[in-house]
């Protein structure tokens, strides 16, 4: 007859088995990386709640027009004169963006939104990849969790959801400049960490000789990335900037060469319509020329203001990036341009605006940073204490009051900033002339319509950069760089 504790086992065994099943499985696999996976799937289901609670309805509106002006025009009509059904907009980019975009033509146009929307993903990722290495090697994070959880963070956004959703092309873009970024990095080590490549290819490469490649494309693609250009010029990037105008121009004279009707058409005409891509004072238009129509409550944006505001923003952005390159942070720099060109483009929708999610990683980064050095960073005498555990770099002072809030306002900032694009408060005060005022919610109403050119305003003019975080001089200049003191 069984005892108790013979029943009791033979009710255990089941379970048991189950449990040493589970074991043979999960032999030789991390259970931290199974607690990762799980915040992982967390963070992506909580950001596609989030794009369906503070999003708009997404169709690919934008991915229709390109779509119907690519079949248009493989079909034998003039590009440029395409106008999509049921709308007065047509095809707005330049001919070497037409070329580019010509072999979704044989696609759905379902389906060319999502393959548009899949690369972009990819290409966000590998550029989150570049951005938070150097951060995440300093903090001891793995790159694959962290860049895991940026992805749908960026996402979920304002610039990120309305490029995927409604299939424009802004993240690609985005990630062909960031690339320049990553091959200023990989030249500034040319001769010690890559000097031992083996191969002609690998060498180029990761030698960063094609650094300029990049915005020459995308400026090719879309003129506004050419100030750029101008950033490289004026920081004396010579190579680099000379690699960036040679693409674009060379690119620029194949399209004449293939399409050269187009070519001519866009040049000499359509680049100078502005009334193709819509009214200025429309809400989605967040740079300093729409916030100065809806201001003044005018469809049209006043002139010699904006050219006397744009010149002031203009002068200040690109000093503040050259500052920030010269203290050994491009990618503040990098940034700072994009916003720069965010703000002084007379349309900036806010599909354009992609260069707020690295202005949240030096704001972030800054803040860890500064809580870092004041946890007991060593000084000597008469010295400052040494940035972000960043051997010789000086540039933080002391704490003003208690060390553990030190860093605390660049955090604030960095969450006040996505929660900002994450909730994108100018819809529901979204507001269109002559039908209805942009004061018709009074001054708060106004302030929320145009809260995101304001937050752009004030990060050209205040986003701080971090001292020898993300250096891209060349030989004896890197050296120089991390001398302090007399110490390396």
């Amino acid at each position: 007859m069984p005892t108790d504790v013979g029943r009791r086992a033979d009710r255990l065994a089941p379970i048991q088995r189950v449990t040493r099943g589970i074991d043979r499985v999960t032999r030789g696999i991390d259970r931290r990386n199974v607690v990762r996976g799980a915040i992982v799937a967390a963070v992506a289901y909580a950001a596609w709640l989030a794009i369906g609670t503070f999003g708009r309805p997404y169709n690919f509106f934008d991915m229709k027009i390109y779509h119907g002006a690519v079949v248009w025009w493989a079909s034998g009509h003039e590009l440029y004169e395409f106008i999509a059904p049921e709308t007065t907009l047509g095809f707005t980019y330049p001919p070497f963006a037409g070329l580019v975009m010509l072999p979704m033509a044989q696609l759905p146009i379902g389906a060319a939104g999502l393959v548009n929307a899949a690369a972009s993903i990819a290409a966000l990722a590998l550029v989150l990849a570049g951005l938070l290495r150097p951060i995440v090697d300093r903090l001891g994070w793995p790159l694959w969790f962290t860049v895991a959880l940026a992805v749908p963070l960026a996402v979920a956004i304002e610039p990120g959801r309305e490029t995927l959703g409604y299939g424009q092309v802004n993240i690609l873009l985005f990630a062909l400049i960031m690339a320049d970024l990553i091959g200023l990095r990989w030249r500034s080590r040319r001769g010690t960490h890559y000097a031992a490549t083996d191969g002609p290819l690998l060498r180029f490469i990761y030698g960063g000789a094609w650094a300029g490649a990049g915005i020459g494309l995308a400026t090719a693609v879309k003129l506004t990335p050419a100030l750029f250009i101008a950033y490289l010029l004026i920081t004396r990037q010579w190579r680099v900037a000379a690699t960036a105008i040679g693409t674009t121009i060379g690119v620029t004279l194949g399209t004449f060469a293939i399409v050269g009707d187009e070519s001519r058409t866009y040049f000499g005409s359509v680049l100078w319509q502005t009334e193709r891509v819509g009214a200025a004072d429309m809400t989605p238009n967040q740079s300093l020329a729409g916030l100065l129509a809806r201001l003044y409550d005018s469809i049209e944006t006043p002139g010699l203001l904006w050219l006397a505001f744009s010149v002031l923003v203009l002068a200040l952005g690109l000093s503040r990036a050259a500052s920030s390159r010269a203290d050994g942070d491009e990618l503040t720099a990098f940034t700072l341009v994009g916003l720069t060109a965010n703000v002084i483009s007379p349309i900036s929708w806010t599909h354009h605006l992609v260069w707020v999610i690295p202005a949240i990683i030096v704001l972030a980064d800054a803040a860890v940073r500064r809580r870092e050095a004041s946890r007991g960073m060593p000084q000597r005498s008469g010295q400052g204490p040494v940035f972000g555990g960043l051997p010789g770099v000086n540039g933080l002072r002391p704490p003003i009051w208690y060390p553990t809030l030190t860093g605390l306002r660049h955090g604030f900032a960095a969450i006040g900033l996505y929660l900002l694009f994450l909730i994108s408060p100018i819809w529901p005060y979204e507001h269109q002339l002559p039908e209805m005022s942009h004061y018709q919610d009074g001054l708060f109403g106004a302030l929320m319509e145009n809260s995101l050119a304001l937050a752009l305003i004030v990060l050209v003019a205040a986003l701080p950069w971090r001292p020898g975080a993300e250096p891209a001089f060349y030989g004896d200049r890197l050296a120089r760089a991390v001398v302090v003191n007399g110490r390396r």
